[in-house]
């Protein structure tokens, strides 16, 4: 134990590092952004003792906000003011995604990784530069949830269905997009899939029940079903929007546009109406639905599938903001952690500096040229994670070197430590 404590000594640092950075930079000032907006006077009706106005005044991801309650009370008590609430508010998800790291660096080294390459994972993942802008642009719960879908998928692949449940249900009562998250876990899961979801179900009806003593929840189904007047040029819909002078910031703007009426009602649905075929199809071609006898595919390919299903709520969401996409990363990040642990995370790493440029480093330029750059990239990975779901026999990979018979045998062996 003592010798695995040292060999993990690196990790750990470079996690404790990634929160002490990502808090540093994140969490100097909450003014002027969404949770000053959305979520700063319920918690201030939260500290005052009155918890109707607190549960009245949540916005449609309510459900983060209670289970991250207790610690604003906690802070409170102790003397803390507003910014120390904000900041014990949002250190939860901080260290959500550190200890997905570590239980990605311990996972690794059982698959035989390099210690440069589980250091870039620790790294890319314990502080990752779109997480900073999350909580910059005060959405602390979007680390939170990208922790725990991912972190459910890897508990159902080593036959954990109350761990899976557990984390499932914390994020679908956190953020709506997890419900993308059920097929792929249902997947993964050898057995007791029923009793995962009712667990799930339990635990998201947890955080979302008290939404609706304070008319939250007819806020929450509405924002699920409508889109309204939000309308940002990282969308797949772009072109379809109406020409005005007027950009997304209500400022006079060259190539702004307005969304369509029409499809105000139609994007949230169809992006959570996705991950039934999505799950059907990996099913049917994939596992236990195929016809043909072959060697069943590691749960952790389904990674990949959820990877896919996040990056197309992007894609599809008329919405799509910086933030949306750090699930997306995250997932992806464990797949190829875990798929392909004999070289560095290259597709995440381009797809953080990909998102960084258009989302942030370009922000403000022409909404025409911001539309085009997103999807010069982010449809092509969508093609190439669709193949790699659905079409394996298409892929042309190189032999790994830890391609041995034992790999499934020493992962499961390394994931009774890691989780």
């Amino acid at each position: 134990m003592i010798a695995r404590l040292r060999s993990d000594r690196p990790y750990l640092l470079v996690a404790l590092a990634g929160v002490a950075l990502l808090a540093w930079l994140g969490l100097q000032d909450f003014a002027f952004s969404d949770y000053d907006t959305e979520l700063s006077a319920a918690f201030r009706a939260l500290i005052a003792g009155d918890y109707s106005s607190f549960v009245g005044q949540l916005p449609a991801y309510g459900g983060s906000a209670i289970l991250r309650a207790p610690f604003a009370v906690a802070v409170a008590t102790l003397g803390g003011g507003e910014l120390a609430v904000y900041r014990a508010v949002s250190i939860p998800g901080i260290v959500a995604l550190a200890v997905l790291a570590l239980v990605l660096a311990r996972l690794m080294v059982g698959l035989g990784a390099k210690r440069g390459t589980i250091l870039i994972v620790v790294a890319l993942c314990a502080c990752n530069p779109i997480a900073l802008r999350a909580l910059v642009l005060g959405h602390p719960e979007e680390l939170m949830g990208a922790a725990f879908v991912v972190g459910a998928i890897l508990a159902a692949a080593r036959d954990r269905p109350l761990l899976a449940g557990v984390l499932l249900g914390l994020a679908v009562g956190s953020k709506a997009w997890a419900v993308l998250a059920v097929g792929p876990v249902v997947l993964a899961l050898p057995r007791r899939r029923l009793a995962a979801l009712g667990l799930a179900g339990a635990v998201a009806a947890l955080l979302l029940v008290p939404l609706a003593f304070g008319g939250v929840a007819v806020q929450a189904a509405h924002g699920a079903g409508q889109t309204g007047t939000i309308f940002n040029p990282w969308q797949i819909w772009w072109p379809l929007g109406d020409v005005v002078n007027i950009g997304y910031n209500g400022m006079p703007k060259a190539g702004a546009r307005f969304a369509p009426a029409w499809l105000s009602p139609l994007s949230h649905p169809l992006i959570a109406a996705l991950v039934v075929p999505a799950s059907l199809a990996w099913w049917r071609l994939r596992g236990r639905g195929r016809r043909a006898p072959a060697p069943a595919p590691a749960p952790e390919q389904l990674l990949a599938l959820l990877a896919l299903l996040l990056l197309a709520r992007c894609i599809l969401d008329p919405w799509n903001n910086v933030y949306y996409e750090l699930p997306f990363l995250v997932a992806l990040l464990a797949w190829e952690a875990l798929c392909r642990p004999w070289q560095p995370p290259v597709l995440t790493l381009g797809a953080t500096i990909a998102t960084w440029v258009t989302f942030y480093t370009l922000d403000g330029q022409d909404p025409n040229l911001l539309f085009a750059l997103y999807l010069l990239w982010a449809l092509p990975l969508a093609g190439w994670l669709a193949r790699t779901c659905f079409a394996p026999a298409l892929q042309s990979e190189p032999t790994q070197p830890d391609a041995s018979p034992d790999r499934a045998l020493r992962l499961s062996g390394a994931s009774d430590i890691a989780l």
